[in-house]
């Protein structure tokens, strides 16, 4: 693969892919490492692809494994010790023009959505995948995809509803993700 072309899919999928890993990891650090070893999987072995139409496919679903393989190996490392937590860099507040909306407060209310359903959320509403694409990519199939969906939207209504009510002084009581599943 020529530089010139690789520097064109770099351009064209880096802030998708950031912005995905960051909805996954809570942390900018780790989501550019992330979304940089993506890249970097994709100079080694991209050649290997015969669609380079499905190359944004590909890239968003290496991105998700590797996150899924850190996942399992911090796992491991956390039942030897107790790492104690992580701290997640706070999103820059971006306020979006057509809807009026703070960014910010969407991925932080994304945040307090179960991992299950944060990735397909954010794989839908900030790639515009298709339930198809998304089904490929987790490795599920449609139906699930579907469902993930609509339980990751109401949870993350739920979340936003908190924030707002927080943000003018009412306050509203936080369900853990545990207790909404069985409420």
């Amino acid at each position: 693969m020529s530089g010139d072309v690789f520097t064109q899919l770099v351009d064209a999928h880096y802030t998708p892919l950031f912005r995905f890993a960051l909805s996954l990891t809570k942390n900018s650090s780790e989501a550019g490492d992330l979304t940089q070893q993506t890249f970097f999987i994709w100079a080694k072995q991209g050649h290997a692809l015969r669609d380079a139409g499905k190359a944004k496919s590909w890239l968003f679903t290496t991105l998700y494994r590797e996150f899924l393989r850190g996942r399992r190996r911090a796992d491991r490392v956390s039942s030897l010790e107790d790492l104690g937590p992580v701290e997640a860099d706070p999103p820059a507040p971006e306020v979006d023009v057509i809807t009026g909306m703070d960014s910010g407060l969407v991925v932080e209310a994304l945040q307090e959505v179960d991992e299950t359903y944060r990735a397909p959320l954010t794989l839908f509403y900030m790639q515009d995948l298709s339930y198809k694409e998304i089904a490929t990519m987790l490795e599920v199939p449609i139906g699930t995809v579907m469902s993930r969906l609509s339980r990751g939207k109401s949870q993350l209504r739920d979340a936003l509803a908190r924030k707002e009510a927080g943000s003018r002084g009412k306050v509203v009581p936080f369900q853990s993700p545990s207790a909404r599943k069985h409420s």
